[in-house]
């Protein structure tokens, strides 16, 4: 076993509070038994074993055929002996292990866990594989009494459990699974059989890997990705600002759940023609502000034998400004923002004047295949001033380093730069 080591100069060391987009650090003690028992989880396979049957030797063999006999040749970006390498490679579960300090010395007065999440598939791919496709594996770090302990596990959710229980993953994937057009429709066809004969059920029970995000709410540790809940919370009053996408309209859903874990109202934006690759907004006091790139969601792209999602070079990014406490879309109002692609944002705030918005984010160069591969991704960060009385944008670039998932001291969130 290896045993995990750290390195520390604690007389030069800075710390501070920091939530990243697949991480969190918790000032005070978590036990690290409460991560199992406080992640969001779908356990929701039945624990009895099951003999193999003939359908299940059906559907393997039919998934082998698809990946060696239709599968297109697969590229880089999705072919597991090169996605998986290097930093990429899946590990395996660890229990509690103590670290060794092979340098320096931990503060004694430092006390919490600091937790990742991040994709780590269980099973390696026979077939056509997607980085983001893994499943979530938490890995932590416990500091207490200038001790650390390392330990990491799987996140429990439907699709690991269903996928376990076969031995094989079989559910599809839009980033990967859809690899020329015979493979795409026999993939899909597939799913079809499996649902029908009960195999598993991906409408009541979701398919999110929960690999992407890790949030704090309500006393509970909640792991997420795009299929389950994205969040934003509000530092002051403690709600969570939340949104769900779907293939058909709306296509996106605003709502927001109180302290009290309550969920309020549903507000449904209408007026989009078509699916958003939507994942992350930005908040302020008053608003929420969103992003309608270039890239959407076209289900017929999947027939093609391609991803369905579809870049569009004639398409005028927008952005969508919504007063957080709104009850419909009717106060919603778009603002054309030429030239800035929008995934992800670091924070947001309020002009005093009450007019100006001010965005800092990313601005994603290579949308057009930056999904895809993420060889070719290329952000810049700038700042938006967003007057929403002329609704005019003025763009500024701020950093040419190339960064996409940039993030503050949630404390500071909102507030003025």
């Amino acid at each position: 076993m290896i045993v995990p080591s750290l390195r520390t100069h604690h007389k030069t060391l800075q710390f501070q509070t920091k939530i990243t987009i697949n991480s969190f650090f918790f000032s005070s003690f978590l036990d690290l038994n409460s991560i199992k028992k406080h992640t969001q989880t779908k356990s929701l396979v039945q624990n009895e074993s099951q003999k193999t049957s003939f359908k299940t030797i059906l559907f393997k063999s039919l998934d082998d055929f698809i990946s060696t006999n239709m599968d297109l040749p697969l590229r880089p970006c999705i072919d597991p002996m090169h996605v998986l390498s290097g930093n990429f490679a899946p590990v395996n579960e660890l229990p509690p292990t103590p670290c060794r300090v092979e340098e320096g010395s931990l503060p004694s007065a430092l006390d919490g866990v600091y937790i990742r999440n991040g994709p780590n598939p269980q099973f390696i791919p026979h077939g056509p594989f997607h980085v983001f496709d893994g499943d979530g594996m938490l890995h932590s770090i416990r500091i207490s009494n200038g001790e650390a302990v390392f330990c990491s596990r799987y996140v429990k959710t439907y699709k690991y459990m269903v996928e376990q229980k076969m031995g094989y993953p079989f559910i599809v994937s839009p980033f990967s699974s859809f690899n020329g057009t015979a493979a795409a429709i026999a993939r899909c066809v597939l799913v079809v059989a499996r649902v029908l004969a009960g195999y598993f059920n991906p409408v009541s029970n979701g398919f999110g890997t929960a690999n992407t995000n890790l949030a704090m709410f309500g006393g509970k540790l909640f792991a997420l990705c795009e299929s389950d809940l994205p969040y934003q919370i509000d530092s002051e009053t403690g709600e969570v600002f939340a949104f769900r996408c779907d293939i058909v309209s709306p296509f996106l859903t605003f709502f927001r759940i109180d302290t009290s874990g309550r969920k309020g109202p549903d507000v449904p934006i209408s007026s989009l023609k078509r699916g958003l690759v939507l994942h992350d907004f930005a908040l302020t006091k008053n608003f929420i502000v969103f992003q309608d790139t270039q890239v959407g969601i076209n289900l017929m792209e999947i027939m093609r034998g391609r991803s369905p999602m579809v870049f569009n070079p004639d398409k005028v990014p927008r952005l969508g400004i919504l007063p957080r406490y709104a009850h419909d879309e009717t106060e919603l109002v778009w603002i054309d923002a030429p030239g800035f692609n929008m995934l992800h944002s670091i924070n947001a705030w309020e002009e005093e004047s009450g007019n100006k918005i001010v965005i800092l984010a990313p601005n994603l160069l290579s949308i057009e295949h930056g999904l895809l591969d993420l060889s070719l991704y290329h952000s810049v960060i700038e700042k938006l001033t967003i007057d929403v009385e002329t609704k005019k944008v003025v763009r500024r670039p701020l950093c040419n380093e190339n960064l996409e998932f940039g993030v503050i001291n949630p404390a500071y969130a909102v507030l003025v730069f």
